[in-house]
């Protein structure tokens, strides 16, 4: 999945940019669905290496250097066994898959109401100009140089004063 290229809407061609936005929402809530699964999953994967550990630790605690069993001791060492911080790391990097697509799937019901917004534009003919229609990609590229071309500006002011 491409979430930059996924999210961009091409202005010049807002009836395939509505045509594709179902299909692509449901690709995308699909994948948001197969990742937080793989993250339960890898949770229970998880757990079972915490309770294997625990149940090793508390059967000989002298193999791991214990003198005084409690509970606070048993944890802390499973949280310093390979096993567990190896778990723990595909638990976290599941983890933040899954968020980046349910941040995916919220960024697509933004686009979705970019999309509405600029077909009400289009149908209020703001697109149309008196002889040459406007370029809006041509136009944000100039706003996005000019807003780069200001915060230099700005950085050296700052510098100025201080």
């Amino acid at each position: 999945m491409n979430y930059e290229h996924d999210m961009t809407i091409d202005v010049d061609a807002l009836d395939v940019e509505w045509a594709g936005q179902a299909r692509l929402m449901m690709q995308y809530a699909k994948h948001a669905a197969k990742t937080r699964l793989e993250v339960e999953r890898k949770k229970e994967e998880l757990d079972i290496v915490r309770a294997g550990l625990d149940m090793k630790i508390r059967v000989d605690p002298e193999k791991y250097g214990i003198v005084k069993l409690t509970e606070s001791v048993v944890s802390s060492t499973i949280i310093t066994q390979k096993e567990y911080m190896v778990a723990n790391e595909e638990y976290q990097l599941l983890q933040y898959e899954s968020n980046m697509a349910q941040g995916a799937v919220r960024a697509l019901e933004g686009k979705k109401t970019a999309l509405e917004n600029l077909v009400k534009l289009h149908g209020q003919q703001y697109f149309a100009g008196p002889s040459v229609p406007r370029d809006l990609s041509k136009e944000w590229e100039q706003h996005e140089r000019q807003k780069n071309v200001d915060a230099g500006v700005g950085s050296k002011m700052k510098r100025r004063k201080a």
